[in-house]
């Protein structure tokens, strides 16, 4: 795989190469510190390169194809000056990494935090985010997980529209600023993953097409044509973007990838593109010593996405489960049925436990036609669950996270089905305490056009839901700053108590023996008529057991104990007095132990876990 870009050598010494197939000519023109102009030479494959001495890391440049305007380098790994500017060498090597004997975690045991750099900390740096890893790693989250931090236009954006793959956001704190935060991550034993975006690019800034057939108009995506992955010169695009997955884990030491809408890439050769991805990671991994995680936002319900590459899958460690999402969602929330219509019964939550998938080939009226594979038996850390995310939460048209849709029983409850599921659980920044601030859509462009196509495209996407507000303008900044964290509220009050919550359940999962099995053969879920369900989670070797209580309703429930134990003794209690924040006396009390066969009675929207020996 040919490496392209600047890749500054050593000695003020930088090599030069673009891919241009159909071009007769590139120029290279540095604009800094000394204006100068150097031919390119052609080489195979539509490649052009060039060596310069001279180039001290910071030199800016551009390319000019064919003679044409000055142009960003596609491959630049800075853009100082937003994506209209020219691009700077970056000298990787002068990075004095600490992390030499750091070689991973492995995925099962993950507690993933997803957070946005820009809204995360009121600085919304990179370097901001490192004073508050302590926080989280006390609460028990071992990994974050950084939406997309390529550059893209402007300041405010969610990253989705990034038009440089290898540069690193500028505003962010650019290359140094990411590769701090990375190390400062390892040195506390955390993993890092990012979120990349290898289905589209972003509309400003993107010069691609002076280049070459980056795009096909053979394929049509939610954003326009597709990227070329199977067309004439697709060779090139299909080298750049596995590039692109091979320098995230190489020059900057991340752990995992979580590549964005991946049914969205398109390609019909007989090496599909994700199964080049994924084996040139694999060998990647070989070369490091240490494992590297790839997971997917699919849309699909396909179990190929998750299946090894010789057995005709992608090949991916993990994806995300929606599924598991809107069928909790919805039976803790009576208006998500308006968002979720094909979801709403309790046996689908409890196949979400068991299977994964539960659009597993049945007919979807959503899709208007049969949807799915079943995912029955797939290893439960294949898959990563989650009661809200960046697009949960921020195409709602006000923005509400969970906590301001549901009262704070709720809140707990989906805390709990999420912690004693058999799936890898990712949650959204702030959820761990419960914020309440809003997520929304933004951005920043300089382009008036856009602007306005994308406040009329906002509005008119949210039509269908039938709002009865306006939602804030995207290209606000007070709509940015609104969606900022509120770090002094995890302190207080009820706030404080979901954190407790929260960080109790996560010591659970790592340290209850049924919780570590990713065996989804061991786990059994079935429900309480439409009021409850029952989750069994059972050790591997079948010695102990948890049985998690689930009331989703607004009566008590009662439940038969198993008759397999002599007793069983209460782990966890929603009700208990010291998880509410505003303790009464007229609370029912829950029985701290049990004998097989009793009964137990579930107070509404609560949950118990009942620990146990087999017989």
């Amino acid at each position: 795989m040919k490496p392209v870009g600047a890749i500054y050598v050593a000695s003020n010494r930088c090599r030069f190469t673009v891919w241009a197939p159909e071009k007769k000519s590139i120029t290279l023109h540095i604009v800094q510190p000394a204006e100068r102009t150097i031919p390119m030479q052609a080489e195979a494959f539509g490649y052009f390169s060039v060596d310069v001495e001279d180039v001290q890391p910071g030199t800016r440049y551009f390319f000019r194809p064919d003679g044409q305007p000055d142009t960003p380098d596609p491959t630049s790994n800075y853009q100082p000056e937003g994506v209209h500017g020219p691009s700077a060498v970056v000298d990787h090597g002068a990075y004095a990494w600490q992390d030499a004997n750091w070689r991973g975690l492995p995925f099962k045991d993950l507690v993933l935090y997803e957070l946005h750099v820009g809204t995360f900390t009121e600085e919304g740096t990179f370097d901001a985010i490192i004073p508050r890893l302590d926080d989280l790693l006390d609460v028990g989250i071992n990994a974050i997980e950084l939406m997309p931090v390529a550059q893209f236009p402007g300041n405010r954006n969610w990253g989705y529209d990034g038009v440089y793959p290898y540069a690193v956001q500028n505003s962010y704190g650019g290359p140094e600023g990411l590769k701090r935060l990375v190390d400062a991550c390892h040195q506390r034993g955390m993993a890092v993953f990012l979120d990349v975006v290898y289905n589209h690019l972003g509309p400003e800034g993107n010069y691609f097409s002076r280049f070459g057939p980056y795009f096909t108009s053979q394929y049509c995506t939610p954003w326009g044509d597709a990227l070329n992955f199977d067309g004439d010169w697709s060779d090139g695009v299909r080298e750049f973007f596995a590039g692109n997955a091979r320098y995230w884990f190489d020059t900057y030491h991340v752990d995992g990838l979580r590549f964005d809408a991946i049914h969205t890439v398109f390609d019909s050769g007989a090496v599909p593109f994700w199964e080049l991805v994924n084996r040139e990671v694999r060998q990647l991994e070989q070369q490091l010593g240490r494992t590297l995680h790839m997971t997917a936002e699919s849309d699909l319900n396909s179990p190929r996405v998750i299946r090894p590459a010789e057995v005709g899958g992608f090949g991916f460690s993990a994806q995300w489960l929606d599924d598991f999402h809107h069928s909790l969602y919805v039976l803790l929330d009576e208006k998500g049925r308006e968002r979720y219509g094909d979801f709403g019964r309790m046996e689908q939550l409890t196949k979400a436990y068991t299977d994964g998938f539960v659009h597993s080939g049945e007919y979807v009226k959503f899709r208007k036609r049969r949807y799915g594979a079943s995912s029955a038996g797939i290893p439960g850390d294949r898959f990563i669950a989650f009661n809200q995310n960046h697009d949960q939460v921020g195409n709602r048209v006000k923005g509400e996270r969970l906590s301001v849709l549901v009262d704070f029983d709720r809140l707990k409850v989906a805390a709990a089905a999420l912690m004693v599921s058999p799936y890898v659980p990712l949650l959204f920044m702030g959820e761990e305490y419960g914020e309440d601030a809003p997520f929304y859509y933004f951005v920043s462009h300089s382009e008036e056009e856009l602007i306005k196509a994308v406040q009329e495209g906002r509005k008119e996407e949210f039509k269908a839901f039938q709002w009865d507000v306006e939602p804030p303008d995207p290209q606000a900044e007070e709509t940015f700053r609104g969606s900022r964290l509120h770090w002094n509220k995890r302190t207080q009050g009820k706030y404080r108590l979901l954190l407790e919550w929260n960080k109790t359940l996560i010591q659970l999962r790592r340290t209850h023996p049924a919780l570590q099995s990713v065996n989804k053969t061991t786990v059994r879920a079935y429900p309480l008529a439409q009021a409850g369900f029952v989750l069994v989670r059972q050790q591997e070797d079948g010695l102990r057991q948890l049985i998690c209580l689930f009331n989703l309703s607004d009566e008590s429930l009662v439940y038969h104990m198993p008759p397999v134990n002599e007793r069983w003794h209460k782990t966890l209690d929603s009700t208990e007095e010291k998880w509410q924040p505003h303790p009464t006396s007229t609370k029912q009390a829950v029985t701290e132990s049990v004998q097989g066969g009793e009964t137990v009675s579930l107070p509404p929207f609560s949950v118990l876990l009942y620990s146990g020996l087999t017989a």
